[in-house]
């Protein structure tokens, strides 16, 4: 079932590669089956092209400490609570502050 996902947001990507709602897409799928590395280029992808694609950064972030890497996890809520800020998504902005508390405990 997740390959068939896959392969149609890659479809999707292989037409217009600015689709944002397909990399993001694609991003989560890869970090649900545990391919954390194409998840997370994924993710890079989408944040290179759409900065303040606010879920993007939270999603990374959980993407990043499901592998293990929680200073990199850190790193990229800082970068998408800036986002969130920027944009006046105060939802946002405190879901991942608390999540940022929660890692450095």
């Amino acid at each position: 079932m997740w390959m068939d996902r896959i392969a149609a947001l890659t479809e999707v990507l292989a037409q217009d590669p600015n689709n944002v709602f397909a990399r993001y897409g694609l991003a989560m799928e890869h970090s649900n089956t545990g391919a954390f590395d194409r998840a997370l280029d994924e993710f890079a992808k989408l944040l290179a092209a759409h900065p303040d694609y606010v879920a993007g950064y939270h999603m990374a972030a959980q993407t990043l400490v499901k592998a293990a890497r929680p200073q990199e996890a850190k790193s990229m809520l800082e970068k998408g609570i800036a986002s969130a800020k920027r944009k006046g998504d105060s939802h946002a902005e405190s879901e991942m502050q608390a999540m940022l508390e929660e890692i450095s405990r």
